[in-house]
C-alpha cells in the first residue's frame, strides 16, 4: 500500500468518527427536546406523545 493509500485510509477514519460525533449529538439533543415536551406538554395544555 502506497502512502497515499494509507493517507487515504486515516483521512477515511477520521471522518468516519466525525459523522458518528455528529449523529450521537443530534440524537442527544433529539432526547433533550422529547424531555423538554414530556415535561411542559400538561402545563401547556398538549397531549403527552406516548
Amino acid at each position: 500500500m502506497s502512502w497515499v493509500g494509507i493517507l487515504l485510509v486515516i483521512v477515511c477514519i477520521w471522518l468516519a468518527f466525525k459523522v458518528v460525533g455528529v449523529l450521537f449529538k443530534v440524537v442527544l439533543w433529539g432526547l433533550v427536546l422529547v424531555g423538554i415536551y414530556w415535561l411542559l406538554a400538561p402545563f401547556l395544555g398538549m397531549p403527552r406523545p406516548f
